[in-house]
């Protein structure tokens, strides 16, 4: 694992896809949303970085319109959205932060290793609250970079 670092985000608006399938599903479509997202980038207005691509979950949800993963864009302001994509803002938050490179499949060690950190250090995970994944690279599923955002407050 990289090095874990605390980082506060400002508010965060997002524009993309909308993934909502059972759970040993998300591999496979999280893949599928995020290659479509790329095609049609130039669709979305403001966007801030076509190049990164920003996963979006809670992780403890209590209704369904925060069940599933978002894919998106950061843009600057919502404007004139294709009808098929999805809007979401983040609140500003504080993470507990780290970065997995390599296999997607292997991601969960990673978080693993982020949670662990987090209990040695003496945060709480608030796993009602949105969590961020940066990607950087998505295109081969064997190897990801990845920045992980775990909610968290003292």
């Amino acid at each position: 694992m990289s090095e874990t670092k605390i980082v506060e985000l400002d508010e965060l608006k997002l524009v993309g896809f909308r993934v909502w399938c059972s759970g040993e599903e998300y591999i496979v479509e999280i893949p599928k949303a995020s290659f479509r997202l790329s095609e049609r980038i130039s669709e979305i207005k403001q966007v801030v970085n076509p190049l990164q691509q920003c996963g979006a979950f809670v992780v403890e949800n209590e209704t369904v319109d925060k069940d599933g993963y978002w894919v998106c864009v950061e843009v600057k302001e919502h404007e004139d959205i294709p009808s098929d994509m999805v809007t979401l803002t983040i609140p500003s938050q504080r993470y507990a932060v780290t970065r997995h490179k390599g296999d997607n499949n292997k991601i969960m060690n990673t978080y693993d290793e982020l949670h662990k950190w987090i209990d040695d250090n003496n945060y709480i995970r608030l796993k009602d609250k949105w969590h961020l994944e940066k990607f950087y690279s998505w295109q081969d599923a064997r190897n990801v970079d990845v920045e992980l955002f775990d909610t968290i407050c003292k």
